[in-house]
């Protein structure tokens, strides 16, 4: 067990913990359509509540930077905003362009702060993202997951192969500044073409940023009932490394920075500054139905029900469903398992104390190296990022 003796890497990191920076998570839990794969806090069964929930969105804002629990010490200057969902462009522009303003001209703002709103091609209509722009807003993150019409399909997704190059236009046109593309690999029924073919039309979109994820099926929604009723199949895992690879291969090729397991950067700075804050352990603060929030080792999280939220909120009531202090043991482990995610792994004044017997252990097991002075996995510790952290800790 660690002792306070042990906790330099939390009360002075490099680059880790309080020196990450500090983002805020926005959550919009509308969509138009609930896809089959999706376990996210989200509903297409939103009749009369979307502007109830943005007053309250807006309301819960504003008690929280109040009050909050950072209110009497101080929020930390905001590094980041994200606004996900959900497809938070199912709001009206000005609703979503004032709620990020809200954020801004609540909390100490950094100057060049990273501000990403998530939305989907087929939410595109004229003047969202000039609506945006005016409100500070300078990335999105396109949800395209597939090129290919059939894959599309079986991930229930609305909008057509050729919609994301509109939708990226429009954004370019209206100023954004940069452009993230999601996509999804290793569905029943694609190809290794289909992939392929995905990965060489993203890149033709010239975005500065990709992620790519495996498909994963979760127990408690529509696909992971039909996959365990036998009425689709699962993703096959050897495929799936497959595609991770190839992504790889074309990526790398088109000179795409592989910083993180699933995320690629067409430079050093068009990586997702509110995701690294993620993996480099740092504090956030998440607001909307849902949200999660972190600061100095304490974690707390609000309702996933929408209706729930509203109520609470419309009535004064607290919307926090839970909360726990980490402890250090666990601080430790999470900050292993985040920052090794990253290819350039961990500033060793950032990494939890570990014996010589450990580290060893891991580099002889091939998932460990110390490079240029720095803690990173090797290929096949990244790719087994689980096993390694656990040799570790």
């Amino acid at each position: 067990m660690l002792t306070a003796a042990d906790q330099g890497w939390l009360s002075d990191p490099v680059e880790s913990g309080s020196a990450a920076g500090f983002g805020v998570y926005l959550h919009v839990p509308f969509c138009a359509h609930r896809c089959g794969y999706c376990d996210f806090a989200t509903s297409d069964r939103h009749a009369g509540l979307i502007p109830r929930y943005v007053t309250a969105l807006r309301t819960d804002i504003q008690r929280t930077v109040a009050g909050g629990p950072a209110a009497a010490t101080g929020w930390p200057q905001v590094t980041s905003i994200f606004v996900g969902g959900g497809t938070p462009t199912l709001l009206d522009a000005g609703d979503l362009a004032g709620i990020v303003a809200l954020v801004g001209s609540s909390l100490p703002l950094a100057d060049d702060a990273e501000i990403t709103v998530e939305c989907n091609p087929e939410s595109l209509r004229p003047g969202l993202f000039e609506a945006l722009v005016d409100a500070g807003v300078n990335r999105i993150s396109l949800g395209v997951q597939s090129f290919a019409g059939h894959v599309l399909s079986f991930l229930e997704r609305q909008h057509t192969p050729d919609k994301p190059a509109e939708t990226v236009a429009a954004a370019r046109q209206a100023g954004i500044a940069q452009v993230s593309l999601d996509l999804i690999f290793g569905t029943p029924g694609e190809t290794a073409t289909d992939w392929h073919e995905a990965l060489v039309r993203a890149l033709e979109l010239q975005p500065d940023h990709l992620s790519a994820y495996a498909l994963t099926v979760h127990d408690n929604t529509r696909l992971g009932r039909q996959v365990a009723a036998g009425e689709r199949p699962a993703p096959d895992d050897d495929v799936q490394r497959d595609r991770w690879d190839t992504a790889r291969e074309v990526l790398g090729a088109a000179g795409f920075d592989h910083y993180e397991v699933s995320n690629w950067a067409r430079t050093p700075s068009r990586r997702s500054r509110h995701n690294v804050l993620y993996w480099r352990h740092g504090d956030y603060l998440g607001l909307g139905v849902g949200a999660h929030g972190h600061l100095r080792g304490r974690r707390w999280w609000r309702t996933r029900s929408i209706e729930g939220y509203v109520d609470a909120v419309e009535a004064g009531r607290s919307l926090i469903a839970g909360s726990e202090q980490v402890t250090i043991d666990e601080q430790a482990e999470e900050r292993l398992l985040l920052g090794l995610r990253l290819r350039e792994g961990l500033h060793p004044r950032d990494v939890p104390p570990l014996t010589d017997e450990v580290v060893q252990d891991a580099a002889d097991a091939g998932l460990l190296q110390l490079s240029c002075g720095r803690f990173q996995t090797t290929e096949q510790g990244w790719f087994l990022l689980d096993e390694t952290v656990n040799r570790l800790t």
